[in-house]
């Protein structure tokens, strides 16, 4: 059944301390809690429930945990934990007065992140609304959004120079193929021995015999770049075909693994950034 929606007596008690009568009512976490639409967080999950049943926990309390958990940086149990000693934790969850046992049971986040899926988009926007209401976030912030993940899905292996040239021979290759361009040698058997024995030279930390490797990927690469150009000299549409492929191509077979400045670590891909170290400066 729906959750029972947020109420606040607003009266005293005798034997109990009112959270408002003993925390600082401009503190951070006070100040976030009067922001929250609570109210629309609660119109969006309440379809998540059926008409029939025992009804659920109040919206405000998972989500402020669950806000309160991210915030933090702490986990299920830590969370529950610190709720209980902590007026501000209590009262962002939207308790009146102060609670001396955890009401509930720690496995009910679970539960609640299951049930969510993908309305937790909603709570992002509205952190992101939060955060752009209260002047803390600027709307050219958001031109830009930088993800710091440990495992992000792409369909791309570790950017070698090695790799690179050789992803870029055989890209050119599958296009002209597809476009009825014959090449006068496509390279591709010896790009592929080529690109193998540079991995294993750059294993064996043999340098120079690595570098030989490259400089044969290079010339090659720049080869069929020319043999492309020439062939496709004054037809409007293949140029305008091979015009993007031929750009990325000629970047990775002229940048240096060093170098500073813009790089192409994906033929394919070319939107992908490198991080070194975590760093977004250390590229």
């Amino acid at each position: 059944m729906r959750p029972k929606k947020h109420r606040t007596t607003g009266s005293n008690d005798l034997f109990r301390s009112r959270l408002d009568q003993i925390i600082n009512m401009r503190h951070e976490l006070v100040l976030l809690a009067g922001r929250v639409d609570w109210d629309w967080i609660d119109g969006e999950i309440a379809p998540l429930y059926s008409d029939n049943g025992r009804p659920g926990i109040a919206t405000r309390f998972m989500i402020g945990l669950l806000l309160l958990k991210h915030i933090y940086g702490l986990s299920d149990e830590g969370v529950c934990e610190r709720w209980v000693h902590d007026p501000y934790f209590q009262f962002f969850t939207g308790e009146e007065f102060f609670q001396h046992v955890f009401p509930h049971e720690r496995s009910d986040l679970s539960h609640w992140r299951k049930r969510l899926g993908d309305k937790l988009e909603r709570l992002l926007a509205e952190s992101l609304r939060v955060a752009h209401a209260s002047g803390a976030l600027r709307s050219q912030d958001l031109k830009r959004v930088t993800v710091d993940t440990t495992v992000q899905p792409k369909a791309i292996s570790f950017p070698t120079d090695a790799k690179l040239l050789h992803a870029a021979i055989r890209g050119l290759n599958r296009l002209a193929r597809k476009h009825g361009v014959r090449l006068r040698q496509s390279y591709v058997r010896v790009a592929k021995s080529a690109a193998m024995m540079a991995g294993r030279y750059a294993h064996a930390k043999q340098f120079n015999r690595h570098q030989r490797q490259l400089r044969i990927l290079r010339s090659r690469l720049g080869r069929i770049i020319r043999d492309i150009r020439r062939k496709t000299e004054g037809q409007a549409a293949l140029e305008g075909a091979f015009a993007l492929p031929l750009s990325r191509a000629t970047q990775i077979g002229s940048q240096q693994q060093r170098q500073r400045g813009w790089k192409l670590y994906s033929f394919h891909a070319p939107e992908v950034e490198c991080i070194g170290k975590g760093k977004a400066a250390a590229l």
